[in-house]
């Protein structure tokens, strides 16, 4: 098992992306357990400058949250998510598998086609499975990169309204009223070009 531990070790150490034990499996040889193995890595790995972290379905090495001040770079670029794009985001995350209409419902406007391109470019969103309903769309959900970048296991890792209004990322307003014909775009585009309170979703 010791010996199973530095393959995963050196594998994770390597690897610009999560590694899923399926991942693992294909590279150690027969008869090994990379489950096992790597949840006996992480336990190794407690209390350490880096630690062994679960991202969905993969483990990937990263640095201890409390030692991450240590590395910030001395200039950061940043591009900050529009207001539409990180409502697109959280429902997509919060609802996930959800389809473009389905998303359009809740936010009570039409989702830009831009919106969800520069989601999916970021590789924060997905497709997903089709939904077994008249028409067969397309559904969205978040990808391992969205939880890797917020430190997140799983969707249930999410936080919870009171903490998303306490970061300023959800605004106490009333829910939109119904919608007329041409509303829809209109209020997406102002809703991107708005400035909003997106610090909490930065590249």
């Amino acid at each position: 098992m010791f010996q199973q531990e530095r393959m995963i070790e050196a594998m994770l150490f390597a690897s610009a992306a999560p590694l899923s034990t399926r991942d693992m499996a294909q590279r150690m040889p027969k008869g090994c357990d990379p489950a096992e193995a790597v949840v006996q890595l992480r336990t190794r790995y407690e209390g350490r400058g880096v630690a062994v972290v679960r991202v969905g379905d993969a483990w990937a090495i990263r640095t201890a949250p409390d030692l991450g001040p240590l590395l910030q770079p001395e200039t950061v670029e940043t591009r900050k998510l529009s207001r539409a794009a990180i409502e697109t985001l959280a429902i997509i995350a919060y609802h996930q598998p959800v389809t473009r209409a389905e998303i359009e419902e809740i936010r009570g406007v039409s989702v830009s086609r831009g919106t969800v391109d520069q989601l999916l470019e970021m590789e924060w969103i997905r497709f997903g499975r089709r939904k077994m309903t008249p028409g067969r769309p397309v559904t969205f959900v978040v990808t391992q990169g969205f939880l890797d970048h917020f430190g997140l296991e799983g969707a249930r890792d999410l936080p919870g309204l009171q903490e998303l209004r306490a970061a300023g990322l959800l605004e106490n307003r009333p829910p939109p009223g119904p919608m007329t014909q041409g509303d829809g775009a209109q209020d997406d585009h102002e809703a991107e070009t708005a400035p909003g309170q997106n610090e909490l979703f930065e590249d």
